[in-house]
């Protein structure tokens, strides 16, 4: 590479998986020690094992990630950039981030680039990318041919806009790693062998890839997975996020298949059919799918894979001529290990139906727009945001001080998308209220500093309490419906500010219908179907001591701030003797705590496993 390529190397990376870690380790190194050289690197999604935010996390995450994530090679300028450390002649940008995890470092700050998953090869073309580099799969059935596998999402919008600066006498270099592994995904995905100017294929690598363990689902992410679920019409098409709460409604989905009484059982509990049935009717359901789902989603969740082995997802679309029908098209994946090893099982035949193709076909209605609109029928695009106004801007990738958490991704084109389509409507999930350090704060606030989607993009909102059907409103009936799945807690103080503002008469009053929005409300609704919602719906990596342990570190994590000693010992007063939880503790290692600091910590974590204890349905 370093060869062929004269001057900067401007070297783009799939998001994600996909990246070839050695391969990248090894040019940021040598471009390290040579000042001469300049490296800028266009990616997102790097990906590194998670770190500990305190003592008591390293004690639970040292052993789980290295039973996990074994020879994983980690990015050497991601540990650089955590550090503030990169080089000057380096630079790395990204369009999106690893949540949360460069809050703190400003060159991932500074050097973040905003924009929409679409518009990637677009930008980083216009910025002269002269190679790109990614891991690849082979299959020996398919001589002559590779697979992009996890990661057809940019590289097949950029190749035609790099194949055109080819030809007018651009050295531009292709770059592929095989890597044993990786799922061979057939369809778009699949390329020639040739299309590679270098191929590093001798062996492939075999290392450890990158999984994402599922996360536990708890009973306020259940909620808002169940009310979304009834607004996913049967014969429809379907796109979900990332996280937990995506995981949330991929259980709901599959307990209305699989038990569709109970579901009903669940939905009544909560109140739900009551309270929005002409929305329900007009634009969900809540039968068995007979017809089943067409999935259309940037990224192959687990939670997709398991809907289809379910029957849920099943409906195929006419593809393009000479195509076979698929019942999904993604363009990206992500997951864990388990996940990873399912789609290696797959015969050829049967991941045909995963239609893995680029991005600007998943995320854009337009090009193809035809074939598009008969494909997505009733669409719901259903994705997280982390706060919501009043007035129904939704927030999901940055904080109001400019500090990126994540990015926009998709999340736009899906919004805009579901106001194009015939029948297709945006789904915003949100948890209502958040803990921290024991504090209490409300996610639907009366403003905020930054916005993911505009309001006059707003459409639907769900939290645990209900749902709140925003399109085409006026504002102060949009400020009324979000009041509504607002925890109650923090009504009166939104009501005022509205008011305040001239957005609300001042003779309202909020329904009494809607003034018993708590969480002890759901606990007790919820009590005896709670076997119908379990922690971890998609599998999970955790021995059964270590889900105890995470609840604890949650639990502990929420109330206390963990710097302040008074906060510390008033936790301690009364957890349990040692002997309750023997095994948890030598996890921990704190089977036999050795100075006054262990002890403390002893008492923490047999405190916070008290608290958290999961309860009986």
């Amino acid at each position: 590479m370093l060869q062929r390529l004269d001057g900067e190397v401007r070297l783009g990376l799939p998001l994600g998986l996909g990246k070839p870690n050695r391969l990248a380790n090894a040019l940021y190194r040598r471009i390290r020690e040579n000042p001469r050289r300049r490296l800028t690197l266009y990616t997102a999604l790097s990906l590194g094992r998670p770190l500990a935010g305190s003592e008591l996390q390293r004690r639970f995450l040292d052993p789980f990630v290295e039973r996990l994530y074994g020879d994983y090679p980690e990015l050497d300028y991601l540990h650089d950039l955590r550090k503030g450390a990169l080089p000057e002649n380096i630079r790395v940008e990204e369009f999106y981030l690893q949540p949360g995890s460069l809050l703190d470092s400003a060159p991932a700050q500074q050097n973040y680039i905003s924009c929409n998953y679409s518009h990637v090869a677009r930008d980083i073309n216009a910025k002269g990318v002269n190679a790109v580099a990614q891991l690849v799969a082979r299959n020996p059935a398919r001589p002559g041919k590779l697979s992009l596998s996890c990661n057809p999402d940019i590289t097949l919008d950029l190749l035609p806009m790099l194949r055109k600066r080819r030809e007018a006498g651009e050295t531009i270099l292709v770059v592929g790693v095989v890597h044993d592994q990786l799922p061979y995904m057939p369809g778009d995905a699949e390329v020639d062998e040739d299309l590679f100017d270098l191929l590093v294929d001798a062996p492939g690598d075999t290392s450890t890839l990158f999984s994402t363990p599922n996360l536990p689902v708890g009973l306020q992410d259940h909620c808002i997975g169940l009310h979304a679920s009834a607004l996913v019409r049967d014969g429809g098409t379907l796109q979900v996020g990332i996280g937990s709460m995506g995981d949330a409604l991929t259980s709901a989905l599959l307990i209305r298949q699989r038990d569709n009484a109970g579901y009903h059982a669940l939905l009544d509990c909560l109140d739900s059919r009551s309270r929005h049935a002409g929305l329900i009717e007009r634009d969900g359901g809540t039968g068995v799918f007979t017809l089943g789902l067409y999935g259309c989603s940037e990224m192959l969740v687990p939670g997709l894979l398991a809907l289809a082995e379910a029957g849920v997802l099943g409906r195929r679309v006419a593809a393009r001529a000479g195509e076979p029908s698929v019942w999904l098209h993604g363009g990206f994946f992500l997951g864990p290990q388990a996940f990873y090893q399912r789609l290696r099982e797959m015969p050829l035949e049967e991941l045909m139906g995963i239609g893995m193709t680029g991005i600007g076909f998943v995320n854009n209605l337009y090009r193809d727009e035809e074939l598009k609109r008969a494909q997505r029928r009733d669409a719901r695009f259903i994705n997280s945001a982390f706060t919501v106004t009043l007035l129904g801007a939704g927030v999901a990738d940055q904080l109001e001080d400019g500090r990126v958490l994540s990015g926009v991704g998709g999340q736009y084109n899906f919004v805009a998308q579901a106001h194009e389509l015939e029948g297709g409507r945006s789904i915003l999930m949100l948890r209502s209220w958040r803990e921290s350090e024991g504090e209490l704060s409300s996610n639907i606030v009366w403003s905020y500093g930054h916005t993911t989607i505009p309001r006059h993009l707003r459409d639907i909102v769900v939290t645990e309490y209900g749902i709140a059907d925003l399109r085409g409103k006026n504002d102060a009936e949009v400020i009324e419906a979000m009041l509504s799945i607002a925890d109650s807690r923090f009504q009166d103080e939104l009501i005022v500010q509205a008011k305040e503002a001239g957005k609300l008469p001042e003779a309202f009053e909020l329904s009494p219908r809607y003034r018993d929005n708590t969480p002890e409300r759901l606990r007790e609704a919820t009590r005896g179907l709670r076997k119908l919602l379990p922690e971890f719906p998609l599998g999970c990596d955790f021995t059964e001591d270590e889900r105890d342990l995470l609840r604890a570190l949650g639990w502990l994590k929420s109330k206390l701030r963990l710097s302040e000693i008074l906060e510390l010992g008033k936790a301690t007063l009364d957890a349990p003797a040692p002997a309750a939880f023997p095994a948890h503790l030598q996890r921990m290692g704190l089977g036999a705590p050795d100075g006054l600091r262990e002890e403390l910590y002893q008492r923490l974590i047999l405190a916070g496993l008290k608290a958290s204890a999961r309860q009986d349905p």
